[in-house]
C-alpha cells in the first residue's frame, strides 16, 4: 500500500544547511515545504505564515545567509518538466520551480533540444534561474525563457510573465529588483531543435579539441563546459560555495581603456552595448593576491580567485566579512567597485 506524499509541510525551527551550497549552518524559524504550486495562495494564508517574513529557497546556490532566517522559508518541491508543444524548429517546454536547472539542461539533450548546453552544471533550480538570468560560456538563459509563471504577492493573484515582461539583464531581471514580490512557480522555455553553437568563450572549443571532437553538436558543447567547470570550480558537494560570488563589473570604455595603460593583462570583454565593457573580476581579485586565502574556515578557492569557499564550520558572516576585504582591496588597486552574485540574507552589502 503506498502513501500519497503530502501537498505541503511545515517544519518549525528548521536547519537550513542542507539547503543552501555554503553549507552554512542557519536556521529558519520555519520551513515550507511545497509540492502543489496550485496550492500556494492557501498556504500563504495559513495563520503559521501570514503575516511573517517569506523567503524562498531553491537549493540556495545563490544566497549567502548571513544570519538565521526570521519567518517562513519556502521551498518549491514540484519538478516536473512538460512538453507543451512541438513544431519544426523549437519545442516548448515547461519545467517546475523545483526542477534541477543541470537535470533540465541533460533532459534538454536527451530529448534532442539544444541551446542550454552552455549553461551545464550550473548548480540551483529552474524557479531561481530567471532571478538572476543565469549566464555562462557566453550564454544567458533569457535568451530561451518564454514566459514565467508566478504569484504576485502585490496583487495576490497568478501572473505570467513573457519575456518582455521579465525584463532581463546582466545577472538582473524584475525579480532580482523585486525580490519580494514574484514567487516562480514554473518556467517556459523555446528551446530549438538546431541552434548555432556557441563555441568562442573561455576555451569550450580547445576542450573540445582535447577532446578529440571534430564536428561538435550541443552534447560535446556540454560535456566540455562539464570538464572545464569541473576543472575550474570546486564542488560544492565537498567544498562549500556558491559559484561565482563577484560580478564581472561592467565599465565605460573610456575608464577601460585607462586601466588597461596600467594593466594591459586586464581580460576585458563585450557587454551590452558598443561603449561598454566588462572585466574579469576573478583576474582582478587574483592580482590582489586573494587566490588560495583561508582564514579560519572562511577562504577563497584555490581553483579560481571569484570562488568564496566555506572549508567547514564558517559562519555566513564571516564569509560576508571577508568578501567585503576583498572587495575593498580590488577598488584600492584599480578604482572599480565589484559586487557579490549572491543574495545576502541577513545583512546588506
Amino acid at each position: 500500500m503506498s502513501t500519497a506524499m503530502p501537498a505541503w509541510s511545515l517544519t518549525e525551527n528548521a536547519s537550513l544547511k542542507a539547503l543552501n551550497t555554503f553549507h552554512v549552518d542557519a536556521s529558519a524559524e520555519q520551513l515550507l515545504e511545497l509540492h502543489e504550486p496550485s496550492l500556494l495562495p492557501d498556504v500563504l494564508a495559513l495563520p503559521q505564515v501570514a503575516g511573517t517574513p517569506l523567503l524562498v529557497l531553491g537549493s540556495g546556490s545563490n544566497v549567502l545567509l548571513a544570519d538565521n532566517v526570521p519567518g517562513t522559508v519556502l521551498v518549491f518541491a514540484n519538478r516536473t518538466i512538460e512538453e507543451l508543444e512541438h513544431r519544426a524548429d523549437h519545442t516548448v517546454v515547461r519545467a517546475g520551480a523545483g526542477v534541477n536547472w543541470h537535470g533540465l539542461v541533460m533532459w534538454s539533450l536527451q530529448n534532442g533540444l539544444s541551446g542550454l548546453e552552455n549553461l551545464a552544471l550550473i548548480p540551483g533550480t529552474v524557479g531561481a534561474s530567471p532571478i538572476q538570468n543565469i549566464g555562462a560560456y557566453g550564454v544567458q538563459v533569457d535568451e530561451f525563457i518564454q514566459a514565467v509563471d508566478a504569484w504576485d504577492r502585490a496583487t495576490n493573484q497568478w501572473v505570467r510573465l513573457d519575456n518582455e515582461a521579465c525584463a532581463f539583464g546582466y545577472r538582473d531581471s524584475v525579480f532580482k529588483r523585486e525580490p519580494d514580490r514574484y514567487l516562480i512557480t514554473s518556467v517556459e522555455l523555446r528551446l530549438p531543435l538546431l541552434h548555432d553553437l556557441r563555441l568562442g568563450y573561455a576555451g569550450i572549443a580547445e576542450e573540445m579539441q582535447a577532446m578529440g571532437v571534430e564536428l561538435p553538436v550541443a552534447a560535446d558543447v556540454a560535456n566540455a563546459v562539464i570538464a572545464i567547470r569541473r576543472r575550474k570550480l570546486p564542488d560544492p558537494d565537498v567544498l562549500g560555495n556558491a559559484g561565482s560570488f563577484f560580478k564581472n563589473p561592467v565599465l565605460p570604455l573610456e575608464q577601460v581603456e585607462v586601466l588597461l595603460q596600467q594593466f594591459p593583462d586586464l581580460p576585458v570583454y563585450p557587454a551590452d552595448r558598443d561603449d561598454r565593457r566588462k572585466l574579469s573580476a576573478g583576474w582582478m581579485i587574483e592580482a590582489c593576491g586573494w587566490k588560495g586565502f583561508r582564514e579560519g574556515d572562511a577562504g577563497v578557492s584555490a581553483q579560481h580567485a571569484l570562488v568564496l569557499v566555506n572549508h567547514g564550520s564558517a559562519s555566513g558572516a564571516e564569509l560576508l566579512a571577508l568578501a567585503r576585504r576583498i572587495s575593498a582591496s580590488v577598488l584600492e588597486k584599480f578604482g572599480v567597485p565589484i559586487e557579490p552574485e549572491p543574495r545576502l540574507i541577513g545583512a546588506q552589502w
